[in-house]
């Protein structure tokens, strides 16, 4: 007899929800040129530019893990990097027109595309209840810096 979904504890239904949604996810971040990483730097840089520190910083990953992306992202044009003229040792990224609206596109697909998110009746409730979920149970426990 098959095991009906709706008979799954919550549990098992986050979980399988959350991998499905990752890899439908990056599916469509990948052909656009970007990873979840990279879509994290440019929502970061919407404000303005940053050094790759600060980016590392608030993306929560190491400096070597932001150089990388930073490279990715500079490759597709999606960002541009210079010498900070407040100290020259640093590395300035600044988002770029095609990285402002590859964003842009990202976020669209996310609350619209049936493939992403856009499954979800009430995108708005569904997240207020993530983002309780997640505060709740600890943050800190969830995203916690690469080593």
């Amino acid at each position: 007899m098959p095991d009906p979904v709706a008979s799954w504890p919550t549990g098992r239904l986050l979980s399988v929800a959350a991998r499905l949604v990752e890899h439908s996810w990056q599916e469509f971040l990948a052909t656009r040129g970007l990873t979840h990483a990279g879509l994290i730097a440019l929502h970061l840089l919407l404000d303005g530019p940053r050094t790759q520190r600060a980016l590392a910083h608030g993306a929560k990953v190491t400096d070597q893990t932001m150089s990388r992306t930073v490279e990715r992202l500079h490759r597709a044009g999606f960002v541009e990097r210079g010498t900070d003229p407040s100290d020259r040792r640093r590395t300035l990224v600044t988002l770029t027109e095609a990285g402002r609206g590859v964003h842009g596109e990202a976020l669209r697909a996310e609350r619209e595309a049936p493939g992403v998110l856009g499954a979800v009746r009430d995108y708005e409730g569904f997240r207020l209840q993530l983002v309780e979920l997640v505060t709740t149970l600890g943050i800190d426990r969830a995203v916690r810096p690469e080593r």
